[in-house]
């Protein structure tokens, strides 16, 4: 009998802690429970009617057969075409690479650079799969804490003291998971003067939240508030947040020619491409009417500001009201060490977002799986009632704390 035994690289890395939450939701969910889910970093939108109409048509045309490696001529178009009436960024065309969702192409990008001894700072909080992709690719994790008096923001002293020689990537997550917060203009550009002095770093700026925006200001990104920087940056996004596309599987990201080219010869070898009907899908989306993408940011907002004045009048909880993206990031510091009605005691985050299933059935992800405690990611990407629901939970579960 062969016993398979993992490489390295598998037996180093964890599994996602929100894809393994996900899977005991719908086991709790299969056993009957009545849970309400606010750990999915989904939308509870369905795909825009005339997304779906131009899949279908695309199918009908018999666009049906692989595509270039670095997605179809179509799609290409369409996302530079996105990122200069948004951004105000040009791009061409050999500065375009397109993957099966927009964690491929992070993966990839990381699979292009990053070697041992190599370095990747990441901000934390932090998406909880950025620290496994850099030891899976053997590089080393540099987290630096933000703390909520920040903001929970990379700050450029900060930001500053976590750079080396061996630095070789800053990923830079805005809108942020989990905590919502955005950078503005001027926030960039103090990183920027810090990351021109040094050339060695490249930047991962993951923006697949950039247009869930709450503020008055509009948004932007490194690339454009600090242009000398462009030719670092790799700007990544996808359809999957903005238009309610997850199951599609698109992503996409602009940057340096090197690197794209890198990029696709890694996928040429693991993927071929994606989905042809996903890009027809896609690229639809990025040029057609934009209204749904409006009326989802407000309903959005909505839900953010009833959940946060919610949480906030809950002794013991408090959050801070996100700029944008569909979560919030509760701090629990005052339930830490009370006591459950069936006498354990609250040690953790990770306690207390046990309590909340176990004792009052809401689904939430403990801040340790970001990097910072003690809080909780709940997500508003579910109905109002559902948000109502799990708020009157988690204030009769945090009164019964003693």
């Amino acid at each position: 009998m062969t016993i398979f035994v993992p490489a390295a690289r598998v037996s180093r890395i964890k599994i996602s802690p929100t894809t393994a939450a996900s899977a005991r939701i719908r086991e709790l969910k299969a056993a009957g429970r009545d849970i309400i889910d606010m750990a999915i970093g989904e939308p509870d939108f369905d795909t825009p009617d005339h997304v779906k109409t131009a899949a279908h048509a695309a199918i009908d045309r018999g666009e049906t057969k692989y595509t270039a490696v670095n997605g179809t001529v179509a799609l290409r178009k369409a996302i530079i075409a996105d990122y200069a009436r948004r951004l105000g960024l040009e791009y061409a065309d050999n500065e375009i690479c397109v993957g099966g969702g927009a964690k491929q192409i992070l993966f990839l990008a990381l699979m292009a650079s990053v070697e041992e001894a190599a370095e990747v700072i990441i901000p934390a909080p932090y998406w909880v799969s950025y620290p496994d992709m850099v030891i899976a690719n053997d590089g080393t994790p540099v987290i630096v804490r933000c703390s909520e008096n920040q903001g929970f923001k990379l700050t450029a002293d900060a930001l500053e003291a976590a750079i080396t020689p061996r630095t070789r990537w800053l990923i830079l997550n805005a809108p942020s998971n989990p905590t919502g917060a955005a950078y503005s203009r001027s926030d960039l550009q103090a990183l920027g003067e810090v990351l021109l002095r040094h050339s060695n770093v490249l930047i991962l700026s993951d923006d697949i939240y950039d247009q869930i925006w709450y503020r008055d200001e509009p948004a932007t990104t490194l690339a454009a508030a600090v242009p000398a920087l462009k030719d670092r940056i790799l700007l990544a996004n996808g359809v999957s947040k903005t238009y309610a596309m997850t199951g599609w599987r698109i992503g996409y990201a602009a940057g340096p020619a090197p690197l794209i080219a890198a990029i696709n010869k890694l996928q040429s070898q693991i993927s071929s491409c994606p989905s042809s009907i996903s890009q027809a899908a896609a690229a639809h989306a990025l040029t057609s009417d934009q209204s749904f993408v409006r009326d989802s940011v407000k309903l959005y907002k909505e839900r953010r500001d009833y959940a946060c004045a919610r949480l906030n009048a809950i002794a013991g909880l408090s959050c801070l009201v996100p700029d944008g993206a569909f979560y919030l990031y509760p701090g629990c510091a005052g339930v830490i060490g009370k006591t459950t009605p069936d006498g354990k005691v609250i040690e953790n985050d990770l306690d207390f977002v046990l309590y909340l299933l176990d004792d009052v059935g809401v689904a939430a992800v403990q801040g340790a799986a970001y990097g910072l405690s003690p809080y909780f990611r709940l997500s508003i990407a579910t109905s109002m009632e559902a948000i109502s629901e799990a708020c009157d939970r988690i204030e009769k579960a945090c009164k019964a704390l003693s």
